[in-house]
């Protein structure tokens, strides 16, 4: 019974996962239609990308001073509610000024939700089970590059760009429900009141601490080794390889597919193996597969499939024994506002690391992308400095 019980949290933290990925991933493919409906410019329109992003950093500080009051549940559902209204506004929006206040609102209860789905896995699930779990919920992200982007782009061309946001709205909101009436109350970490400490001492306990610091520091370097070269695998493969438009879809779908089957199996791994143990050699087969993208020349499509397939499952593969060993680096009654830190970090570094690359890229005469060799060396640098900081991390709980 306990296990059903947990299967169908684990089910529910994953629906909500999938929900806010769509929401903020979805954006992106829109610009077009956005710039157009709008009359905006390129620049207007990556500030609807980055809104959202901040917004989640700066929240992400704010709730890490008060989440750890609250009973879990109610803090998943508060701030699911909130998500729900902002994606909501987004179809709603009329003006710009409108869509870029909903994202900001979105943002701000997205970044606290991906916090909150963590900070329950690692305090129900025991760290011996826990990354098999983190594997279920991550996957997620896999389903929602495989299957809901797609579908969002489809439908929004079907009946326009806000669809995907209204239907994203009101399934959210059939899920806010069904988790008021399922989901226990969570208490477990909840702190007498005499014992707990001032909002801003929260944060000062978090970076003083220098077991949750490296875990800090550790998820910085991890996407630095991540985000430096995403950004630019499509156009890469599209400007050098010689992809289509239609051919980059097959990246994310053979890509996403492979790490929906195998996620979980590295989250089982990692238990029976050791979390460390299967962190470092993904991380060692990711240095290959950053290499080998970032100087791929032009191949056929099977070959530089198989690439960015090796890079999509290594790369994801190692997030969910890095992902459990960052939940135990903290008990679980400061867990939640850890992993909103955390969550806050996480978007700062993703900025910065888009920002850099960016930066180090450059365009050909003929429109091929040049340096990207050494945004993977950057890249292969972080890898090697997590592993590093990986095993100095001590697991408390």
């Amino acid at each position: 019974m306990q296990m059903k019980k947990e299967r169908i949290l684990l089910f529910i933290l994953a629906v909500v996962q999938f929900s806010h990925i769509i929401d903020f991933m979805i954006i992106m493919p829109l610009g077009s239609q956005l710039m157009n409906i709008f009359g905006i410019n390129p620049r207007q329109f990556s500030l609807i990308v980055s809104v959202y992003a901040f917004s989640a950093f700066l929240f992400g500080f704010i709730s890490a001073m008060f989440i750890d009051r609250f009973d879990r549940k109610t803090a998943l559902i508060f701030n699911y509610i909130g998500f729900t209204i902002g994606t909501l506004a987004c179809s709603m929006a009329d003006t710009y000024e409108f869509l870029l206040i909903s994202r900001a609102v979105t943002g701000a209860f997205g970044g606290v939700l991906a916090a909150l789905v963590l900070a329950i896995v690692g305090d129900v699930i025991p760290l011996q089970r826990r990354g098999a779990a983190m594997g279920i919920v991550m996957t997620a992200f896999s389903v929602a590059s495989v299957v809901g982007v797609p579908a969002g782009i489809y439908l929004a061309a079907l009946n326009g760009w806000w669809f995907p946001f209204r239907l994203v709205g009101i399934i959210s909101s059939v899920v806010a429900v069904i988790m008021y009436f399922i989901l226990p109350k969570m208490q477990g970490h909840l702190q007498d009141k005499a014992t707990r400490p001032n909002p801003f001492r929260t944060i000062y306990n978090i970076f003083s601490n220098q077991n949750q610091a490296l875990a800090l520091l550790f998820s910085i370097t991890l996407m630095f080794g991540h985000f430096t070269i995403i950004p630019f695998i499509a156009p890469y493969m599209q400007l050098n390889v010689g992809f289509t438009d239609i051919q980059v879809s097959y990246i994310y779908a053979v890509g996403g597919t492979l790490t929906v089957f195998l996620l979980p199996l590295m989250g089982r791994l990692s238990d029976q193996f050791g979390h460390l143990r299967i962190f470092t050699i993904a991380s060692i087969f990711a240095l290959f597969s950053i290499y080998m993208i970032t100087t791929l020349p032009e191949v056929s499509i099977v070959i530089a499939l198989c690439v960015t397939s090796s890079y999509f499952v290594v790369s994801s593969g190692r997030s969910v024994p890095a992902t459990t060993m960052i939940t135990a680096v903290v008990k679980s009654e400061n867990r939640g506002s850890f992993m909103s830190v955390r969550t806050s970090i996480n978007e700062m570094a993703l900025a910065v690391s888009s920002f850099v690359a960016g930066y180090i890229i450059t365009e050909n005469p003929d429109g091929s992308l040049n340096n990207y060799v050494y945004v993977g060396y950057i890249a292969i640098g972080m890898s090697l400095i997590a592993i590093l900081v990986a095993g100095r991390l001590r697991a408390i709980a």
